[in-house]
């Protein structure tokens, strides 16, 4: 799961949403948003089904592995509040989750690729590991030399520096992302049924 190279277009048609960007995946959804392999509408899916559409769409999105997402579970459990909520903002708080909203990479893949071909540090150390989660005070930069740089300089101009969330802020004239506090579950990217997922989790 966490290395999915399979027809992305298919994985957002059959969960009705924008889980992979990839502008082949984008284009494909809006053509055609149906389920793939329809020849007509499908009866409503069970609540076990709609549970486990909800949980393969955080698994998809943020890239996650079962067994990922069962550390992530069991640690948001011993946390203080609500564990859905918990979870939610401990897969936005992974680093390539922020390099991605930052704006340096069009996607969360190409996020995972530049942080394990070293390309990124996290307070002026390198860091090749995707799932690092982050803190505040957290600072991360490019690693590389000046093509790398000019690489990711394109790409943020490209897509437009992210300085919409309140959690991070993104330094385009340096390349740099500074992580200000933790994020709230108001400022997570996935719209999900967070507690369709929990109830499953728990059986």
């Amino acid at each position: 799961m966490a290395r999915y190279n399979g027809p992305k277009a298919r994985i957002n048609r059959r969960l009705n949403a924008q889980i992979f960007e990839s502008s082949g995946a984008v284009k494909a959804f809006g053509r055609r948003p149906q389920a793939p392999g329809m020849a007509r509408p499908r009866g409503r899916k069970s609540v076990y089904g709609q549970s486990l559409a909800e949980k393969q769409k955080i698994k998809y999105f943020y890239g996650l592995g079962e067994r990922q997402i069962r550390k992530f579970f069991d640690k948001a459990k011993r946390q203080k509040g609500n564990t859905g909520e918990n979870l939610l903002i401990l897969c936005e708080r992974r680093f390539d989750n922020v390099v991605r909203r930052a704006g340096l990479t069009r996607t969360r893949p190409q996020a995972r690729q530049g942080i394990g071909h070293g390309h990124f540090s996290i307070n002026g150390r390198k860091n090749d590991i995707a799932s690092t989660l982050l803190r505040p005070g957290d600072v991360i930069t490019i690693h590389g030399n000046e093509k790398i740089q000019e690489m990711y300089k394109q790409l943020l101009t490209d897509n437009g520096a992210n300085n919409s969330v309140s959690w991070f802020s993104v330094d385009p004239a340096n390349l740099s992302i500074t992580v200000l506090s933790y994020p709230t579950y108001e400022e997570v990217a996935l719209p999900v049924e967070i507690e369709m997922v929990i109830e499953l989790m728990n059986r």
